[in-house]
């Protein structure tokens, strides 16, 4: 097994970083292999993070407990190992499932009619709140890249048309090269050393947050202002990439941080939404959030539920489908009144998203029933090219794992990237001697380069543009304005820089990229067919240029059903739909023959504890006694004080939840499970001192309330910053009232399929195994079943990195 002592994140965090958004002063997720916290790595604190008083109520959830550097740093490793057959350990998973204890069910039955209905209507406050920001958020990262990227193209151009009268267009190919590699550097930058979860689009990581899976500092404030800079300059800096993508994960971060009221980055607490602190109103929200961003992006609502049901959120209900569609059209809303506004028609409303295909007119580019064949062979054609890409970059991210896990060489790579793509751009365009009359053109910066006068450039409009105005031109450039050879060595050259460019450390989207390499190939294909029909009507090259980008998109992210809708919402026509559903559901089928999806493969990649929706097919054989974790730590429902931190201390485990069960101190016998009870409320009782000098004497007053726990949340302190004095030791602590009464229990003859459904409908994170005596033999965790899957040669189980 690999035993690395590098913490790589999503996109190879420095270990010395903390994990805010957990335990402070517990590490970050381990790719794979050992960090602090692992046997034989001793953890210190500094003498100021440790209370020394018996005052545990004055403890700062707010403060962070930093490890002392004991040793000098020691160098990076010039290579990391890695195995994408281990699972990490170091991936802690979020407690979807209410703790029904006694303080839980009293507040529930104080709680009257009228009280239910406000908090109600707060969540439909909080669902407006949520898509009138993201509406703005895109809006603002529409207008300053608009700008931006007028302003670097407008003087790329101005130099290109001095040099191209006068000679030493060289010095035109480096300022380009130089201005985009600079603006990418700085979005390397703050990605790489400020906050490196804010790199890529973002769906993998809000997808394992809604499985129930905690990524660290996924849906914090600051990794939304990194997120919001990054994608500006990644696509002012004129990469391969997109704006659209990462409006998901904005979404996400934006309904996470309103619907609990208060930030801690700001250091403000408004009180006012304290209901909702807990992970499964929280993972609500974030569905919305995301849905949300999709709207935002592609003016799609109804596609943005879709895409959050089908791609994000494990737990649907019907209320929740109303709240998110009403998330969803607020931000499209709220984008169009916008950008209308900007755009100096205030009454018209034509920009419901940050990319608009375009109307496409029903008369010129009809489809007949001779061209479903055809229709399907481009879905082929898609999943083909787009297993293509995922497998090249499944392969260029794990030599990224291994090498480049430093942030001054992620940076390097960025800037490289960025150099590369101009230069192969600038290239292309010199080379090309495709000429088009420019009256009528609807392109934004035409060059002339070698073109004669009242001519223009066609490569010129594929890669002297950003991506979305690309594709925009693809689907709606009249028929004669490409040349074959154009399109087909821009489709060439944009696959490979787009598949080079995912992974890389900079926050950007893969949605309009695939979109483009689509257009261009399938707007090739349907040149070819109007020279093979000599001009038939229904040759259309816009037409095919729609259902090549679905295609290739689909053959890559293997959406079906939500991007049907999205793609329908965004050309504004329905008569699309059934051949758009056609090649998105053939390029899925034949890109699932040869490799999984892109996001799914970088899930895997990183090794996350990632559960589907059913149990491998062939998993009847294993029973819950043969997949759960053994022993288990039992907490007695009356525990001495000390027992209950040494055990929370112990740094060779890093147990969650422990089972309460009613056993006579004097005897070793254990008596049948009682409860269940998490480390996070210990914590807690711990914090308040709610215990008792001798197991006899009861407490005269409830002192502890929901609320304690709620203000708590999520960032509990860890065990290390509570101090309890020798004599506290001594005292007993009764943990009846806090504990979960009816845990969920399964009996260890349970086949996994069985225990896998249980676990995954109703967003477990502990599942007790008990015997005939309803005595607890083990416990079902996240990664007990997330290490079983369905591999080439049948079910295989992937070893558990040490923690």
């Amino acid at each position: 097994m690999a035993n690395v002592a590098k913490k790589v994140s999503w996109s190879g965090r420095d270990p010395r970083d903390e994990d805010e958004d957990g335990p402070a002063g517990e590490s970050t997720p381990l790719l794979n292999g050992t960090g602090p916290g692992a046997p034989g790595g001793s953890r210190q604190f500094t003498p100021s993070s440790l209370l020394r008083t018996g005052q545990l109520s004055n403890v700062d959830l707010n403060e962070d407990v930093r490890e002392l550097e004991t040793e000098l740093p020691r160098p990076y490793p010039n290579e990391i190992p890695h195995n994408e057959k281990l699972l990490s350990l170091k991936y802690e998973s979020l407690d979807y499932d209410n703790s029904e204890n006694q303080l839980f069910l009293e507040e529930e039955r104080r709680i009257n009619h009228a009280a239910f209905r406000t908090v109600e209507i707060k969540r439909w406050v909080i669902c407006a709140m949520i898509g009138i920001l993201t509406g703005l958020v895109a809006c603002f990262i529409d207008i300053v890249v608009e700008n931006l990227a007028g302003l670097k193209y407008r003087v790329v151009k101005d130099n290109i048309d001095k040099f191209t009268e006068k000679g030493g267009l060289s010095f035109s190919l480096l300022l380009w090269a130089t201005l985009n590699a600079s603006v990418v550097m700085v979005g390397s930058v703050i990605v790489a050393f400020i906050e490196p979860v804010a790199a890529g689009s973002g769906i993998p990581q809000i997808k394992c947050y809604l499985n129930g899976v905690k990524i660290p500092h996924v849906v914090r404030l600051k990794t939304l202002v990194i997120k919001v800079c990054g994608v500006i300059l990644s696509v002012v800096g004129g990469l391969a990439v997109g704006k659209e993508g990462p409006m998901i994960h904005s979404g996400a971060v934006i309904a996470a941080g309103i619907s609990q009221g208060r930030s801690t980055s700001l250091k403000r607490d408004f009180k006012i939404f304290e209901y909702f602190r807990r992970d499964t109103e929280k993972r609500d929200f974030v569905s919305a959030g995301a849905a949300a961003g999709v709207s935002a992006a592609f003016g799609a609502p109804v596609g943005g539920v879709l895409f959050s049901l089908e791609e994000g959120a494990s737990f649907w209900n019907q209320f929740l489908t109303w709240r998110i569609f009403f998330a969803s059209m607020i931000s499209t809303f709220t984008l169009n009144s916008v950008l209308s506004v900007y755009h100096g028609n205030a009454w018209d409303l034509s920009s419901p998203g940050l990319i608009n295909f375009g109307r496409f007119d029903n008369e010129k580019m009809g489809y007949t029933i001779q061209e479903i064949p055809i229709f399907i062979f481009m879905g082929v054609v898609g999943g083909i090219l787009g297993a293509l890409f995922n497998a090249l970059n499944y392969w260029l991210t794990m030599f990224r794992i291994r090498y480049i896990h430093r942030p001054c060489l992620q940076v390097i790579e960025a800037m490289l990237v960025a150099a590369v793509t101009a230069a192969v751009g600038f290239v292309m365009i010199y080379c090309s001697r495709d000429c088009q009359p420019i009256q009528g053109s609807t392109v934004a910066y035409p060059l002339q380069l070698f073109c004669a006068d009242g001519e223009y450039n066609s490569m010129a409009t594929a890669f002297f543009n950003t991506p979305e105005k690309s594709v925009v031109n693809l689907f709606h450039d009249p028929p004669g304005s490409y040349n074959p050879m154009t399109l087909g060595m821009f489709t060439l050259m944009y696959f490979f820089l787009a598949c080079w460019t995912y992974g890389l450390t900079v926050s950007a989207g893969v949605f309009i990229p695939s979109l483009l390499i689509g257009a261009a190939w399938g707007r090739l294909f349907g040149i070819s067919l109007s020279y093979l029909t000599k001009g038939s009507i229904w040759a259309d090259p816009g037409k095919y240029a729609l259902m090549g980008a679905a295609a290739q998109l689909g053959g890559i992210v293997r959406m079906t059903l939500s991007l049907t809708v999205i793609m329908m919402e965004a050309t504004g026509n329905v008569t699309y739909g059934f051949p758009i559903m056609l090649v998105l559901m053939t390029a899925k089928i034949v890109g699932d023959y040869f490799v999984e999806g892109l996001y799914d493969m970088h899930i895997q990649l990183q090794s996350v504890p990632f559960l589907h929706w059913e149990a491998p097919v062939t998993s009847h054989s294993l029973t819950a006694r043969e997949v759960m974790s053994t022993p288990v730590t039992c907490l007695r429902r009356i525990e001495r004080v000390g027992t209950v931190v040494d055990i929370l201390s112990d740094t060779s485990s890093n147990h969650n939840g422990f089972p309460v069960v009613e056993s006579n101190p004097d005897t070793t016998q254990v008596a049948g499970l009682r409860g269940l009870i998490l480390r996070s409320q210990l914590i807690v009782l711990l914090k308040h001192k709610v215990f008792v000098e001798r197991a006899n004497l009861s407490l005269v007053q409830r002192r502890l309330k929901l609320k304690d726990f709620r203000d708590a949340y999520p960032r509990f302190p860890p065990i290390q910053s509570i101090h309890v004095s020798q004599d506290e030791r001594e005292c007993m602590i009764d943990l009846s009232e806090f504990m979960n009464p009816s845990p969920y229990t399964v009996p260890q003859e349970a086949s996994l399929p069985r225990v896998f459904k249980l676990f995954r409908a109703l967003g477990l994170r502990h599942l007790v195994v008990v015997d005939n005596r309803n005595e607890v033999v083990g416990m079902v965790t996240r990664k007990d079943l997330a290490r079983y899957r369905l591999g080439k040669e049948g079910l295989e189980e992937l070893s558990l990195a040490q923690t």
